[in-house]
């Protein structure tokens, strides 16, 4: 039964056997042609067994290895590699194709690849994987089939039979921006120079004037005792950001986050964001912290600057789904009102679409303005934005044109209305949510705002 369920044959074997049948067929309008047609079955049936005898040689265990490497968790939203290591024992070139069934959320069913191994040779085959859910995704089996130069049987090797593989939040773009950040590379994303208004009392060094540092932070002494003959060396005082500063990320979970944009819903852009922002403000000497929030508060880390806290927030936000319920702002409130006692930044990660859904929760952002810096970071309607910028060709164009500019003013007047009140905004593409809140933040510390 062993050999009955690893022997394939190939199409080349099936074409073969077409092309018998139509000999033999024109061997019975020329019967010169069938001695020369029954003696070519009987090689190819010869040959059939000889290939069979080559694949299922006596140590089966050996003749080919294969392993698929994988990360030991998925970074949701990039490209994660996964390598198939390929080792062939037979004694001949074998031409070997691999099937890699690939977790179900993927819905690919393309994952072939074809390679031809010399005797004792090894190779990798490389490709990506894009997961666009957070949650467990399990692999099947590695299957390869080895044919022999003939290509007439196939020979299937099973390998790394159901492994699971988590999902977590887009840990790849952390580790990103933590790289850029400690380069000072993240103008490369986007990230902008902040130029500094006022500053804290903090101070940190006398260092040299360069172009752009407020004329008042010069240090008159210091520049004093570097002045010599060649000429007068400005000294300025350096003053550091204000540090252990709580930054919590406050993430909606309701209906209005379950849009797709690009494979990923609005929540899972928002977690991303969290994450990296978290990891930029534990690296600030900030703390961080997360709560989570529907028709209920689900979810409340408090935030702390210890080592594992990072690690905290990646559990966390692992396991975050979006609901059907409409988000309750009332609890929410209250809940910060009691947890979050400390003046404290928080970045509401929410969507608005019409201004009266925000009027009808504006009473709630404004009682939380009042003791924290508020900001709300919302979306923008990426594929509204192509719809106003293609010209209206015809009168149903011109309706929907209408139609969207009232939707696009909308959003612009719920900017306008929330900093009436004092309350910080980010209207955003999603593919731009990262950078944008990274930026914001920022400049609120460069500004002294928290």
């Amino acid at each position: 039964m062993t050999f009955i369920r690893a022997l394939y044959v190939s199409i080349r074997f099936w074409l073969t056997w077409l092309g018998f049948a139509v000999a033999f067929v024109l061997a019975y309008a020329f019967p010169v042609l069938l001695p020369l047609v029954q003696v070519a079955l009987v090689v190819f049936g010869l040959l059939v067994i000889v290939e069979a005898l080559l694949l299922f040689r006596p140590t089966p265990a050996k003749a080919l290895f294969a392993r698929r490497e994988a990360p030991d968790r998925f970074s949701n939203g990039d490209e994660n590699p996964v390598t198939i290591f390929l080792e062939s024992r037979y004694p001949f070139r074998t031409p070997v194709e691999v099937i890699d069934e690939i977790p179900v959320q993927f819905q690919r069913r393309d994952v072939l690849f074809r390679a031809t191994l010399s005797p004792r040779e090894s190779q990798l085959i490389r490709y990506q994987l894009r997961p666009t859910r957070r949650g467990e995704y399990r692999f099947g089996a590695l299957n390869v089939f080895v044919m022999t130069p003939l290509q007439l049987l196939k020979r299937r090797f099973r390998f790394d039979a159901d492994r699971m593989v988590p999902v977590y939040p887009s840990f790849l773009q952390m580790r990103q921006y933590e790289l850029l950040a400690a380069t000072n590379r993240l103008n490369e994303v986007g990230i902008k120079r902040i130029r500094r208004i006022g500053h804290s009392m903090e101070f940190e060094q006398v260092r040299p004037y360069t172009p752009g540092d407020d004329i008042r932070t010069v240090n008159h002494r210091a520049t004093a005792r570097r002045t010599n003959p060649a000429g007068i060396e400005l000294m300025v005082n350096a003053y550091q950001d204000e540090r252990s500063q709580p930054v919590y990320c406050l993430i909606d979970k309701g209906r209005v986050m379950r849009a797709p944009f690009e494979g990923l819903t609005l929540l899972d852009y928002a977690i991303n964001a969290a994450l990296v922002l978290s990891n930029i403000a534990l690296l600030k000497q900030d703390r961080a912290g997360i709560l989570t929030f529907a028709n209920e508060v689900n979810q409340v880390l408090p935030a702390e600057r210890k080592p594992g806290q990072l690690q905290k927030i990646l559990e966390l936000l692992y396991r975050q789904r979006t609901g059907f319920l409409e988000t309750d702002y009332e609890s929410l409130t209250l809940k910060v009102r009691h947890t979050i006692r400390q003046r404290s930044l928080l970045l509401l990660f929410t969507n608005f679409d019409t201004a009266n859904a925000l009027n009808r929760q504006l009473p709630y952002l404004r009682r939380m303005a009042k003791d924290h810096l508020l900001l709300v970071v919302f979306f923008e309607n990426t594929e509204l934005r192509s719809l106003l910028d293609k010209p209206a060709l015809t009168t149903e164009e011109v309706y929907m044109k209408t139609i969207g500019e009232k939707f696009s003013f909308e959003k612009r007047q719920i900017v306008r209305q929330l900093q009436q009140y004092g309350i910080q905004t980010i209207l955003t593409a999603p593919q731009n949510l990262t950078a944008n809140t990274v930026n914001k933040y920022l400049e609120l510390k460069a500004r002294g705002m928290i």
